[in-house]
């Protein structure tokens, strides 16, 4: 009784780990990305991150200085991605994009990507849903 009773508390012990792990790798948009500060950027592609649980946007910006410098845009991941009308052939290295999105917490050249143009005038959706980021219209999928 006494071993049994050790093993369901050292199981259930290993899947609350467990759990807080992957909660924790999945986080909110405030606990990395600032609503306060929007952004708008354009520059060139330098490559895209097809990846879980977010994709990342990778692009080539000229700041005020004139040096060019690379921001990690956060997406939503791939397969949302794909449903909004994203294709892995259209964000290829060297296109120009422009990327409305919400600037990182600690000033890093990161940011939340919200409404990406393509040079066709295309608008997409880059961001995730439900993650607590500002209901700005963006995502068609929420109601104001």
């Amino acid at each position: 009784m006494r071993k049994s009773l050790i093993l369901s508390f050292l199981g259930a012990l290993s899947l609350l780990l467990l759990t807080v792990g992957t909660i924790q790798a999945h986080h909110a948009f405030s606990g990395e990305f600032d609503s306060t500060q929007p952004i708008n950027l354009r520059g060139t592609v330098v490559r895209m991150e097809w990846i879980n649980p977010h994709a990342w946007l990778h692009l080539s910006v000229t700041d005020e200085n004139g040096d060019s410098v690379t921001w990690m845009i956060e997406a939503g991941p791939p397969g949302a991605l794909v449903r909004r009308g994203w294709r892995k052939d259209s964000v290829i290295p060297g296109i120009e994009l422009v990327v409305q999105g919400y600037r990182a917490i600690d000033g890093t050249n990161k940011a939340n990507g919200r409404d990406v143009t393509f040079p066709d005038g295309r608008r997409l959706f880059a961001g995730s849903s439900g993650t607590g980021a500002p209901i700005d219209g963006s995502d068609p999928t929420e109601q104001n």
